[in-house]
């Protein structure tokens, strides 16, 4: 159990929650790919289910990708994902269950899935979705910022860069240095007793 004398400090809270925000205008600046490699080997680390791990993740920077990545998205977020340094698809592999002998190799947790249509989609989508979201954390902690987003036709995208695999895309990330100009307001959130109760 962690020490509750550990808790990171209120300047750290603040970079990764109460000022980190969600940015749609990007600085000219380079994301290195050293960087996006020790992301990845940050956000690995969160738990999710049996430890399968079914999110992938494809970091868009070249002119080429972008291109690709630029004929599914939404006329609404052309301009703010172009011009960000990086995209990353966050996917979900939907054979994930057969890497669980690797993962998770005290059970035989792959026979849980196998053949189970259904529970591998729900699991799929809910774990990734969650590393996802250890992605745009992460990032935060690394001294990106981000922009995660919906608004694009799945099929295009995943016909673009899946096609003939057993990935599907779930979200969007933009990730960069982003540019303040570009913020809206912030928008308020619900109080405690509106979106929570202690039962």
């Amino acid at each position: 159990m962690t020490d509750p004398a550990a808790a990171i400090d209120s300047r750290a809270l603040d970079q990764l929650f109460r000022s980190a925000r969600t940015h749609n205008a990007w600085q000219n600046k380079e994301v290195p790919d050293a960087l996006l490699h020790q992301l990845y080997d940050l956000l690995k680390w969160a738990p999710t289910s049996a430890n399968a791990s079914p999110a992938r993740f494809v970091f868009v920077k070249s002119a080429e990708a972008k291109a690709k990545l630029k004929a599914s998205l939404a006329p609404g977020n052309v301009d703010k994902t172009m011009s960000a340094p990086v995209t990353v698809i966050v996917a979900q592999d939907m054979a994930f269950h057969d890497k669980l002998p690797q993962l998770f190799p005290h059970a035989d947790a792959r026979s849980w899935f196998a053949g189970n249509d259904a529970l591998i989609e729900s699991t799929a989508f809910r774990n990734a979705s969650l590393q996802g979201a250890y992605l745009i954390m992460a990032a935060r902690a690394l001294g990106l910022d981000t922009g995660a987003m919906s608004g694009f036709d799945s099929a295009t995208l995943d016909a673009a860069f899946f096609a003939g695999t057993t990935l599907k895309s779930n979200f969007l990330v933009n990730l960069g240095y982003g540019d303040p100009a570009g913020l809206f307001p912030r928008s308020p959130r619900l109080a405690f007793d509106e979106a929570a109760r202690i039962a």
